[in-house]
Parts: structure tokens; sequence; C-alpha cells
């Protein structure tokens, strides 16, 4: 019989500090997603919404801006399989995000996390608080979202053995 192997995941002890796990494949934005998402949260910012009143705007070529929570929603929903399915406990908090350069519609989304530190957690045995960084990129490598994030993960169950 073959193993069975359930995508997950990676336990508080698979981190690794300075590693960058990239993720893959990307996400190609459409405007469909900028107003659908826009809409749902109510967000009526015109540079996302309104194509002829963007045009008239200095500063981004005429286009409407996405939505930059939907770009942040992104980058750090493309993380969770490799990184957090079935093993995160809680996000604790997010602390710096940054936006340094716009994303349009019909570019394609890359993310990337870096682990920039661990430890366990003082309060909850079979924890860890991880920390990390998520970096997007346009698909010509610009960086157009930066978020710092840090995390509650499960530790490795502990494997018992009844004999």
């Amino acid at each position: 019989m073959s193993e069975r192997i359930v995508q997950r995941g990676l336990w508080f002890e698979e981190y690794d500090v300075g590693a960058i796990y990239e993720h893959r494949p990307g996400r190609t934005v459409t405007e469909a997603d900028n107003v659908l998402f826009t809409t749902l949260t109510m967000n009526t910012q015109a540079l996302h919404l309104d194509a002829a009143w963007s045009a008239q705007q200095p500063g981004f070529g005429g286009q409407r801006l996405i939505n930059s929570m939907f770009t942040l929603s992104t980058i750090v929903g493309l993380s969770v399989a490799q990184l957090t399915q079935g093993t995160l406990v809680a996000n604790l908090g997010f602390g710096e995000v940054a936006f340094p350069a716009p994303l349009f519609a019909g570019d394609t989304l890359y993310a990337e996390t870096e682990c920039t530190g661990k430890r366990e957690s003082k309060s909850r045995p079979g924890e860890g608080i991880v920390n990390l960084t998520h970096i997007g990129r346009n698909q010509n490598g610009d960086i157009v979202a930066r978020a710092t994030r840090s995390t509650l993960v499960r530790k490795r169950p502990v494997e018992r053995f009844d004999g």
C-alpha cells in the first residue's frame, strides 16, 4: 500500500530563521477581483472603482489601483499552503505594512516569506511564536507590498509508542 501524504504547513520546529520561502504559482489580478473585493469591504475609494475619475488623476498613468488590502490579503493567502495550512493556531498581529509600488489589473502577484524569528510560547505549551515578513512582487520583480506578521504555530505532535 502506498504512503498517504496530507498537505500541511510547517510545524514550529520546521521553520528556519533566515529562510525565504517562495510561494508559487503567482496570482494574476483582474479588474473583477478588484471591484469585488473593494465593494465587499465597503471601500468606496474612487481610485479603485471609478475609471473616468482615475484617468484624470496624476501619478498612476490614469489607471485604477488594485485595492491594497486585496494585495496584502493575497500575499498572505499565497503563503498558506506552504507555511500555515493546518499548523497555524492564530495570527497574533501585523506590524509594519508598506505598499512601495502600485499593483494594477493584469499584473501577476508573486509572494515570498522570510522567517525572521521564532520562540517557544511561554504561556501555551505545544505552540510557538513565529515572526514572518511577507513580500509581494509584480511580474517585473518590483516590490508592491511588504508586511511583518507574528503567528502562533503548533509544534510537531509527539508520537506515542504503545508497546
